[in-house]
């Protein structure tokens, strides 16, 4: 073949395997919509039929205004991950404060850790980068709140920000389940769950390791994943300095 055959033939290739993509995406969109809008409809249909008993009523009421919490949290996920695809989002890097976005995260969700009796500690130093703030927060949000969603009870996260050289190291560590080797190469891809059930159990998206991925290539910013089953995961975003 002639460079020019290679060349659209791997043009071609690019274009199937972007269109299998979107494919697979909008089926994906498509099932985890379609579980928590059942049980909305189900639980709607018998309160508006007057089939719930007057003392059950407050669980009809707040199965529906979870899985509605799920819906929201799910759509935020796609229309940013849409934007991140896109380029939707302004990327005009600032200096940023890697230890006062932990700071932050760890105070806005310390309610959920002590909600999981997680023990939540930030340590480390202030190191400042060139970043989009918005995304390193979502980066340090999405990693905590998932060490915290996929710990144990009475377990601990440890968030740790430092300088190695030329890197900025946020380091998020916990004790939780854990991720199996084989699995570890796969978590940050959309929709993949390494407990399917504990996830939605959990409120789990799918999609905030993947959210994760993006943002930290538009910061061409390394990931290390260390996981074992049982003893916890820690996951180490370096970006350069």
């Amino acid at each position: 073949l002639d460079p020019l055959a290679i060349k659209l033939r791997a043009q071609h290739t690019d274009i199937l395997s972007a269109a299998k993509a979107r494919q697979d995406f909008t089926a994906n969109v498509s099932h985890e919509l379609k579980t928590p809008l059942q049980n909305i409809s189900g639980s709607a249909e018998l309160l508006y039929n007057g089939m719930v008993k007057p003392e059950d009523v407050k669980d009809f009421s707040e199965r529906i205004f979870s899985e509605s919490g799920r819906m929201i949290t799910l759509i935020d996920d796609i229309i940013k991950l849409s934007h991140l695809d896109e380029g939707g989002i302004d990327y005009d890097k600032k200096d940023t404060n890697l230890y006062e976005i932990a700071e932050l995260t760890l105070r806005n969700l310390m309610p959920v850790a002590k909600k999981n009796k997680i023990d939540f500690t930030l340590e480390g130093e202030e190191v400042v980068i060139k970043a989009v703030p918005e995304l390193v927060s979502e980066i340090t949000y999405n990693l905590c709140d998932n060490a915290i969603k996929y710990n144990y009870e009475g377990g601990s996260v440890k968030v740790s920000v430092s300088r190695s050289g030329d890197k900025a190291v946020l380091s998020v560590s916990d004790t939780g389940i854990g991720i199996p080797v084989e699995e570890q190469s796969r978590i940050f891809e959309r929709f993949y769950r390494v407990d399917k059930s504990h996830s939605r159990d959990v409120g789990g998206t799918g999609l905030g390791l993947s959210i994760v991925k993006h943002a930290a290539i538009i910061h061409d910013a390394e990931i290390e994943v260390i996981s074992k089953i049982g003893h916890g995961t820690e996951i180490k975003i370096s970006f350069p300095i």
